[in-house]
């Protein structure tokens, strides 16, 4: 809902400041008061092309900035959201438009920059307007699907997910033909790849293990000699290991005899301990690097095959295990490849049936829910002086490559004004009073399934007065309780409905020419009606008749 609108330098209008609320609010006043420059300069805000015409004379720029109350609206939030523009809740939503002289133009949602296309998007989700040559949003037939839906208040998430489950089979299908025609074309190469991997059979790190017994081989062939040394003067009968412990033993019976000799006894019992351990750390090295040059040679053709396996098919050797699966795997699925297709077409064949059932009765409904709308609309046009025109809302089936999350369904609302004339797309009707009379009648038979926060109807009641125009104020205030409405009227009889009225009047002091806007208490929202039924001189008939009309 609009709750502000401030301007500043655009064209006549100096510096304004407006409060709106909920309901119909009518803004009147003599013709060329300036009324299509506050809806230039709303229009402005919510992103409409900059202009820099639109700049007061001697200003260096235009200001307009509109304030609304945008609740708890999912798609806003969704859409500002995307952008990086939370708000904090329940605060306002702020969107401002500057224009320069120069013809450069800023525009802000919340105080930070956009682009005019994105506060133009938020905006045409905030504001409906529609005037004599302003109806795109009803004549766009794009848009005639969501409104007959929501009119139905149809759940489409059955046929979203029917749709995506089918296409995901569909994406399934074609990447296993896919996968199968390319299988097939290398399969001379696949089967030779899939035996040559299978015959050398590489397990997962066997390159690191081989790689670490051969080097620890290599070490022992050059440290054969110095170990069999070493060896030689710990060992043996002659060895020092020998020399230790006899010594140890002769000490041992006279070790009582002094405590020296204990402590050397001691030591000598470490001694042996350390060089019997030394002993086994030896034996233990020299069967771990033991030369075998039979085993030496089987573990460097092995390493060799691994490692050239590996360059061939560009991986690394310890990829081989995975590349083996992998190739296994699509030489198994091209062998089985008719069954697999056939069970993926039998899954994309169900997909498609479930489709088409969900849209089918998503069809059905529409079709039913068209029937309603239509007689509601119908209901609308004899009031509005269209008693000989019809209403019909179309529906036809999509080709299939245009079936989507949404049906199948093509849905526009057609109309035809004259008796034996053909039906035909909203756009054709040539008279701009009779479209807008017909929008505010689809607008009216909509409104239960939820309108816009805020619509502008500029100028709806043009060439009708009397009863028509009293149905046009009816409709307008019955449709305002839905929604805010704000209305751009010479007529008296839409004027007298409205919730609040708005005038706006020019003035001038001499040498400055400018546009304000103010609103009306009781009394003086009666004497503009009066000036509206009666023209330049109001009398106390026209008066009297305001009343009137007030109070009805």
């Amino acid at each position: 809902m609009l709750i502000r609108l401030a301007i500043r330098d655009v064209v006549l209008i100096e510096a304004l400041d407006l409060d709106f609320s909920a309901g119909l609010g009518a803004l009147t006043g003599e013709t060329g008061a300036g009324k299509s420059i506050l809806l230039d300069s709303l229009g402005l805000a919510l992103g409409a092309r900059a202009d820099s015409g639109l700049v007061r004379h001697g200003a260096a720029q235009a200001v307009v900035t509109a304030s609304f109350e945008a609740g708890n609206d999912a798609a806003i939030a969704a859409l500002l959201a995307e952008n990086g523009l939370e708000g904090e809740p329940g605060e306002p939503l702020i969107v401002r438009r500057i224009v320069k002289a120069d013809g450069g133009s800023r525009a802000s949602i919340n105080d930070q920059p956009v682009s005019a296309a994105l506060l133009r998007e938020v905006g045409g989700r905030l504001v409906e307007i529609h005037g004599q040559h302003d109806d795109r949003g009803l004549l766009n037939a794009r848009g005639h699907r969501a409104l007959l839906d929501a009119f139905g208040r149809f759940d489409l998430a059955g046929v979203a997910q029917a749709h995506a489950r089918w296409r995901a089979a569909e994406a399934a299908l074609e990447t296993a033909r896919a996968d199968l025609q390319a299988a097939t074309r290398d399969r001379e190469w696949l089967e030779h790849a899939v035996g040559e991997l299978t015959s050398l059979a590489p397990e997962l790190g066997e390159e690191e293990v081989l790689a670490g017994e051969r080097s620890a081989m290599q070490k022992g062939a050059r440290l054969a000699e110095d170990l069999t040394g070493v060896t030689a003067h710990l060992d043996g009968s002659d060895g020092a290991l020998a020399g230790l412990r006899q010594a140890a033993r002769r000490l041992d019976r006279i070790a009582h005899e002094h405590e020296a000799l204990a402590a050397a006894l001691a030591a000598l019992d470490r001694a042996v301990i350390e060089a019997s351990e030394a002993e086994d750390a030896l034996a233990a090295a020299g069967q771990a690097m033991a030369f075998d040059p039979e085993r030496l040679d089987r573990i460097e053709t092995r390493l060799f095959d691994l490692r050239g396996l590996a360059r061939k098919h560009r991986v690394q050797p310890e990829e081989l295990p995975a590349l083996t699966e992998e190739l296994s795997g699509r030489l198994a699925r091209m062998e089985a490849g008719s069954g697999g297709l056939a069970a993926l077409e039998k899954a994309v064949a169900t997909a498609r049936a479930a489709y088409e059932t969900e849209a089918a009765a998503l069809s059905e409904a529409r079709g039913q829910a068209a029937l309603r709308l239509d007689h509601a609309v119908a209901g609308e046009l004899a009031p509005l002086k269209l008693d000989a025109a019809r209403f019909r809302t179309a529906i036809e089936r999509l080709p299939e490559a245009q079936w989507g999350t949404e049906g199948r369904d093509r849905v526009e609302f057609l109309i035809s004004t004259n008796p034996g004339a053909p039906f035909a797309p909203l756009v054709k009707i040539a008279s701009g009073g009779e479209l807008s009379r017909f929008i505010l009648a689809l607008k009216v038979a909509l409104a239960e399934s939820g309108a816009k926060r805020t619509m502008i109807f500029d100028e709806i009641d043009r060439g009708v007065g009397g009863a028509v125009a009293s149905a046009i104020g009816e409709r307008l205030a019955r449709l305002a309780e839905k929604a805010q409405l704000l209305v751009v009227t010479h007529s008296p009889q839409v004027a007298a409905r409205a919730a609040r009225q708005l005038l706006i009047a020019k003035s001038h002091d001499g040498t400055v020419t400018r546009t304000g806007v103010r609103l009306l208490d009781e009394a003086e929202r009666r004497e503009e009606i009066a000036r509206m039924l009666s023209g330049a001189e109001v009398t106390d008939e026209a008066r009297a008749q305001a009343g009137k009309l007030l109070a009805a």
